[in-house]
């Protein structure tokens, strides 16, 4: 990740960087089809413009970084939230370390978008306390349009996961003029209320704090200049689930 207000033009990292893939005409330009991620322009940078996001740990580290916070788990009664991206994708690795944290009775949340294979999801389910399960759109072309795949595989998932006895909150992020329009709430709404073993169901209000991240990878940010719902609108929109009898957060 490269952050250009963080950067002074040193031209270090474009001497230290071996596929000449960084140039410094002005400003500096990084061509991300000759960069093959290999850090050393992270390392030379000293003030931080440049940052390797993400490393291969194994379960043993990633455990050593949990186990710093128990004693913060023991006074809140929290525990460990795997997150992403989406965890889902390495359900291997996250099986193993939710076993290494059942071991030592850390509570475990897995946050997911539910779009993975059955397997992944009964493979670990029965090492999880709770999942944290968004459900963005319930027509399945406009989920298509803004997120690239089908919801059907999702909205199975998470029938299957209620219905097999793991405990569900579900989680719908509010994108305006996308999916906060009263039918797709209503559609939610009826489909949520008909599942077992769910907490609750949060209404989680649109934020850019994702835009710097893009600008930092050299991508486009597609939601430039949408506006966070109103607080008003939050309302309404939880007052919709309400009622259809879900115990309703909104956030």
């Amino acid at each position: 990740m490269y952050r250009a207000n963080r950067c002074i033009s040193c031209g270090e990292c474009v001497a230290a960087c071996p596929q000449a893939a960084i140039q410094l005409n002005g400003k500096v330009n990084t061509d991300r089809t000759k960069c093959d991620a290999c850090g050393k322009c992270a390392k030379t940078c000293y003030h931080d413009a440049r940052e390797i996001s993400g490393k291969e740990m194994s379960v043993r580290e990633v455990m050593q970084e949990i186990e710093r916070d128990v004693p913060f788990y023991d006074q809140s009664g929290g525990g460990v939230t795997f997150s992403g991206g989406e965890p889902l994708m390495q359900g291997s690795f996250l099986l193993e370390v939710l076993r290494a944290c059942g071991v030592q009775e850390i509570h475990t949340v897995v946050d997911t978008s539910g779009y993975s294979t059955w397997e992944v999801l009964e493979n670990i389910r029965n090492d999880v306390d709770l999942f944290l399960y968004d459900l963005k759109m319930m027509d399945d072309k406009c989920h298509v349009q803004y997120t690239g795949v089908s919801n059907e595989r999702i909205l199975s998932n998470l029938q299957k996961l209620t219905h097999s006895g793991s405990q569900v909150h579900v989680r719908i992020p509010m994108i305006p003029g996308i999916n906060d329009d009263k039918e797709n709430l209503r559609q939610s709404a009826e489909f949520v209320a008909k599942l077992p073993n769910i907490t609750g169901i949060e209404l989680m209000g649109y934020h850019d704090i994702a835009a710097a991240k893009y600008e930092a990878l050299d991508m486009t940010y597609q939601f430039n200049g949408t506006k966070s719902p109103t607080h008003d609108h939050m309302q309404q929109a939880g007052s919709i689930l309400e009622e259809h009898g879900l115990d309703v957060k909104i956030r």
